[in-house]
């Protein structure tokens, strides 16, 4: 696999996929004979970012049998993985000198590039990393992770490994939540040369069941941002249509029977129900606890909102979405799972 510098800014001929998005996507979905069909030479990762979900991916990563180096500034977190016989670093630095790839799981943009450039980064130094491969799955902008992958086709290798020349990064954001992060089952949306990609899918069959390749670097965080986008206002016209229903004399658990069985059917209402009583183990049937805060909801889109103002795109619904999960924060349910809307804003009612 030749990966040469400035793969991150330019289309590689035999990917036959631009930079930006495009058309070009690739679709593996993971079966259970997938481990001995694909190997990879990579066995010692590090992982940085050790909340809800990253916790999960490390113990499936550990469960697939990976040497798995973490760091995580909560260091409690870090001790309660170090009890398992986890490795554990004090900087990102040093995780990356552990490791031959590694993978971060962090909350915003600017995190993101602090590990990544910071002090004590992972690109610390005399422009020389251990790690052959860094892939984020954190949900930022598609404009900060081209700026990353730029710094990190900019470094060298400290020990060559076959024809592979340069180091790599792969945005890798993904879907799920917390249940599919704990199960193995997540999607990976997946930017970055498809050489890379091809190298990097064992590791993530460890965590996850579905990854697509959807282009060149950035396209991933774009993936997300946009599926991120469709499910908050799938969710708002589920919860105003359902809360409507209610006010016009129809019960939730009618008005979904005719939902899921006619055009108006989407996730949010077959499988991510917001009423209260219409649907079991989910984020609505307990109080809107678990699932996907409001408050992250709100993160998304902004990122949305940033992006289509950056390439001029027209977005009168991310406007829209984002006054609402403005209001929902502001409200005091930043904590509560974005679906919350139906009862706080549209003031549904539950399900008796």
């Amino acid at each position: 696999m030749a990966i040469r510098r400035g793969q991150a800014l330019l289309s590689l001929p035999k990917l036959k996929t631009s930079f930006f998005l495009g058309s070009y996507s690739r679709f593996h979905r993971f079966s259970s004979s997938s481990s001995s069909q694909h190997s990879t030479q990579f066995q010692n990762v590090g992982f940085i970012g050790l909340g809800n979900m990253g916790s999960r991916m490390v113990n499936n990563l550990v469960k697939a049998g990976f040497n798995v180096t973490v760091h995580d500034i909560n260091r409690d977190v870090m001790k309660m993985f170090t009890d398992m016989g986890v490795s554990a670093r004090e900087t990102p630095y040093e995780v990356a000198q552990d490791s031959e790839v590694v993978i971060t799981m962090l909350p915003s943009s600017s995190h993101v590039m602090d590990v990544y450039t910071g002090t004590n980064g992972l690109l610390h130094g005399d422009n020389a990393i251990r790690p052959a491969l860094l892939i984020d799955s954190s949900t930022i902008d598609p404009q900060t992770t081209r700026k990353i992958s730029l710094a990190v086709s900019n470094c060298n290798l400290k020990e060559k490994r076959d024809n592979w020349e340069k180091p790599v990064m792969l945005d890798a954001p993904v879907s799920g939540g917390v249940l599919a992060a704990e199960a193995a089952t997540l999607t990976f949306m997946v930017g970055g040369p498809e050489d890379a990609y091809l190298e990097a899918r064992p590791i993530l069959e460890s965590m996850g069941r579905t990854s697509i390749y959807c282009g060149g670097s950035g396209n991933g965080s774009a993936a997300k941002i946009c599926n991120n986008l469709a499910m908050a206002v799938s969710m708002l016209g589920t919860s105003e249509a359902l809360s409507l229903g209610q006010s016009l004399g129809i019960s939730a658990t009618t008005l979904t029977q005719v939902l899921n069985t006619s055009s108006g059917r989407c996730w949010s209402s077959d499988k991510y129900n917001p009423v209260p009583g219409v649907m079991k183990g989910v984020p609505s049937s307990r109080d809107y606890n678990g699932g996907f805060a409001s408050k992250l909801m709100a993160k998304d889109l902004n990122l949305a909102a940033d992006s289509a103002e950056e390439v001029g795109h027209k977005s009168a619904l991310i406007s829209k979405a984002q006054e609402i999960y403005k209001k929902m924060c502001e409200d005091g349910h930043e904590t509560k799972d974005f679906s919350c809307v139906f009862r706080h804003f549209y003031k549904g009612k539950d399900e008796v």
